[in-house]
């Protein structure tokens, strides 16, 4: 039996308290592979999922934990009778793993199920960030119920799940007004979002450009919620059409949407989209803007720098 690295939480420790620990990775059974990472995304519920604040989203989490979703790699082991989720499959083939709960690791075992080609397309670190971040975006925009010639409010619109939702609302036919820093404006323009600074004075800035059908927040504060409500209710749109995926507290108390990969629904739709956010990114309908890359060791730095905000992309961890 081989052994790997793996960053293993031993309780809501934060992410100082995250430790690198070998660990013994099991031959792939029927329907298993074994992947030798080559690159894994990092988002933020990696570090909430272990940190003492959001404890009580999560009351029932059992310990030692691992943490991390999703990998890029190469197969070094096959199950017998297995083929990945795209078909085939063989010790030596890049592949994309997502659905995981230890892929902050330099190897593991999993289900077939959740593997999938690497498009040559795609480059290791783009593949390794691309299915956390985009499923959700495809799922926010089902959920929001926005259609062709409306108009879409995303705040938080340069982040990694925000710059894809501002391209599928795009592509809908869906005119974007994005909130981004200064610093992150031609990023928002370069995909046909109309760039609006968040801070005081947001909803003005947002009715100078026009009314809104729907609104997305992928930063969970509460101006994005407060500006997202009163323009909705201005404009005659449900809120309904509004949907957050990083403030569940003000949600869940004023009856508005809150999705996440952890409600079994959401998790079901996202999975059965996987295939597609693949093909669409290998496409160059998707463009995953990637940010600063760490080496594995390195990993708490890099959930750092997500903590704080701003990373300017999808942050990846590399060998």
């Amino acid at each position: 039996m081989t052994t790997a690295q793996h960053w293993i939480a031993p309780g809501f420790v934060g992410i100082d308290g995250l430790r690198l620990t070998e660990v013994e990775v099991p031959e792939p059974g029927s329907g298993e592979v074994t992947i030798e990472m080559r690159a894994c995304g990092v988002g933020p519920a990696d570090w909430k999922y272990i940190s003492p604040e959001f404890q009580h989203a999560s009351p029932k989490s059992s310990f030692p934990a691992t943490i991390g979703s999703e990998i890029a790699g190469v197969i070094t082991a096959i199950g017998p009778d297995t083929e990945i989720a795209t078909g085939g499959g063989a010790v030596g083939d890049e592949v994309i793993a997502f659905r995981l709960r230890d892929g902050l690791a330099t190897a593991v075992t999993v289900s077939a199920a959740d593997v999938f080609a690497r498009p040559a397309e795609l480059s290791v670190q783009q593949a390794a960030g691309l299915l956390a971040v985009g499923v959700t975006a495809v799922d926010m925009v089902r959920v929001a119920d926005v259609a062709a010639g409306q108009t879409a409010l995303v705040h938080g619109a340069s982040g990694a799940v925000g710059i894809l939702l501002v391209q599928l609302l795009r592509a809908a036919g869906v005119a974007v007004v994005g909130t981004a820093s200064a610093a992150n404006r031609e990023l928002v323009e370069r995909f046909g979002g109309t760039w609006v600074p968040y801070g005081d004075g947001l909803a003005d800035r947002v009715r100078a450009v026009g009314a809104v059908d729907a609104a997305f927040d992928c930063v969970g504060t509460d101006e994005a919620i407060d500006v997202s409500v009163a323009l909705l209710t201005e404009s005659g749109a449900n809120t309904k059409h509004f949907v957050t995926i990083a403030n569940s507290r003000r949600a869940r108390a004023e009856g508005l949407t809150f999705i996440a990969g952890s409600i079994p629904e959401n998790a079901a739709y996202r999975d059965s989209v996987r295939t597609e956010v693949i093909a669409r990114a290998a496409a160059g309908d998707l463009v995953l803007p990637l940010g600063p890359s760490y080496p594995f060791e390195e990993a708490q730095a890099a959930l750092h720098l997500l903590k704080a905000g701003h990373p300017g992309g999808k942050v990846t961890l590399v060998r």
